[in-house]
């Protein structure tokens, strides 16, 4: 039936997030949704020097995520619905800006993928969240090293240690 009013399309309400082990593994496909949308910032004031870098990130934080939501599916979990845009930390106006974001975006996931180890409930999952700290650990190392800073690695990634 039509109706004079128009009408408000309705957007789907997201799933409540998941308690237990799998909540660590809800919250680190979260946050890989923002990063991905981070890089996105930090693609379009990168130099073209380092396209390389931010390529590499954007395939390996989408990998992990296509990832993370099939292992999310398999344990019947629903999972989170990206948004359609992210708060900033600070604004992004330059390359400096650009990198500084992304040694943020890595080590925020570097802390999402600690918990997801430490709440994994399968070596399965345990193994794929080392996997991933580690790769955070690495690019945020990469993009310090673009930044100049030192030190370029922390002992524990992830952690307040």
């Amino acid at each position: 039936m039509t109706s004079p009013e128009p009408t408000r399309p309705t957007t789907p309400t997201p799933a409540p997030p998941p308690a237990g082990p799998d909540a660590a593994l809800y919250d680190a496909v979260a946050a890989e949704h923002a990063i991905i949308y981070g890089y996105g910032l930090v693609s379009a004031h990168s130099p073209p020097d380092i396209n390389y870098l931010v390529a590499d990130a954007m395939a390996a934080h989408r990998k992990r995520r296509e990832a993370s939501v099939a292992t999310l599916t398999a344990h019947s979990v629903p999972t989170p619905l990206a948004a359609l845009g992210y708060q900033l930390p600070f604004p992004v106006k330059s390359s400096t800006d650009a990198a500084k974001l992304a040694v943020q975006m890595e080590n925020d996931a570097a802390v999402a993928w600690r918990a997801v180890i430490e709440q994994a409930a399968t070596d399965q999952d345990r193994a794929f969240g080392v996997a991933a700290l580690t790769q955070s650990a690495v690019l945020a190392a990469q993009w310090k090293k673009v930044l100049g800073s030192w030190p370029i690695t922390e002992a524990f990634p992830g952690g307040s240690e």
